[in-house]
């Protein structure tokens, strides 16, 4: 692996290019594909982009330990948190649909979360890991299946239809994935290579 100065790549198609030299709020975009290359970023914008990312990850955990939502009917209560849904999707056989709540509910998720903290902490540093080329494309790959907002939405829907047959209390967890879905938005308001300042690695 070589770092080479002054140069970024598209996203999209590869193409090779002079990396601009930027202000805040300008975009240079790919002649061939019209993709984003990079974006005029302030170092305070990027700055805001660690503490975003481990905010994220804790209320992550909150939101996946916490109930989602706590059901009474006939005085009998049951609260439910969202690996206990995916769980219980499985055990009625349901595995598709349990699968595709779990990975993009809460797999795909954590991915990113994951990967940008992995980005943002060598950058705090002044370090660029040697794995941004391949953390890039993971990022890319999960980016448009992190539906968190769409699972979100469902559990409102659902939770409206059910209060007129049982007593339902939003637990921590539905406020949490609220949370979850605005540090979300930040953080992905930001792409892979608006991280990496200097160069690339080929």
């Amino acid at each position: 692996m070589h770092l080479v100065h002054g140069l970024i790549v598209c996203d999209e198609c590869d193409s090779v290019y002079r990396k601009p030299d930027l202000r805040p709020g300008e975009a240079a975009t790919c002649p061939r594909c019209g993709a984003r290359l990079d974006r005029g970023t302030s170092s305070a914008r990027r700055a805001r982009q660690l503490p975003l990312t481990l905010a994220g990850l804790v209320v992550f955990v909150i939101a996946n330990l916490s109930p989602i939502v706590t059901m009474e009917i006939q005085g009998v209560s049951n609260a439910t948190t969202l690996w206990q849904a995916v769980l219980s999707l499985y055990r009625q056989g349901m595995l598709p649909i349990s699968a595709a709540v779990f990975c993009t509910a809460i797999l795909f998720p954590l991915t990113l979360l994951a990967a940008h903290m992995v980005l943002l902490w060598p950058n705090s540093q002044n370090r660029h890991p040697r794995v941004f080329a391949l953390i890039s494309r993971l990022m890319s790959m999960v980016r448009p299946w992190v539906m968190v907002e769409v699972l979100l939405l469902g559990i409102l829907v659902a939770v409206v239809k059910l209060s007129h047959m049982a007593e339902i209390d939003p637990g921590v967890g539905l406020w949490a994935y609220g949370a979850l879905t605005v540090l979300l938005a930040c953080v992905l308001s930001s792409g892979p290579q608006e991280h990496w300042t200097d160069g690339i690695q080929a």
